[in-house]
């Protein structure tokens, strides 16, 4: 069970490190036109600790929490874990809406 976990949240990971990249140059383009001017993606009261107006330093940070969980398996990181996935799959897909089309 917790090798079929540990892949989904690797496959997971992966997906949204493709769609951050291609969110992130979106995210260039829009500053050069001066039409992002936000301090970070999440607000201070989201499950990161990170605080960035690109989404590449939450996808690492995820990374280093699937690193933590693969040490010791611990179910509250997995928890926080899986709603930190949630939440960057929820708002890359909106991004995606907004500017991709």
């Amino acid at each position: 069970m917790t090798k079929a976990i540990e892949q989904q949240l690797i496959e997971n990971i992966s997906v949204i490190l493709k769609k951050s990249m291609t969110a992130d140059a979106t995210l260039a383009d829009l500053r050069e036109q001066k039409k992002a001017s936000f301090k970070a993606i999440f607000t201070t009261d989201s499950p990161f600790k990170s605080t960035a107006d690109t989404f590449q330093p939450y996808v690492e940070e995820m990374a280093d929490d699937l690193l933590a969980w693969q040490a010791n398996k611990d179910q509250s990181q997995l928890i926080a874990l899986v709603k930190k996935i949630e939440q960057l799959f929820t708002v890359l897909a909106n991004f995606e809406q907004s500017y991709t089309q």
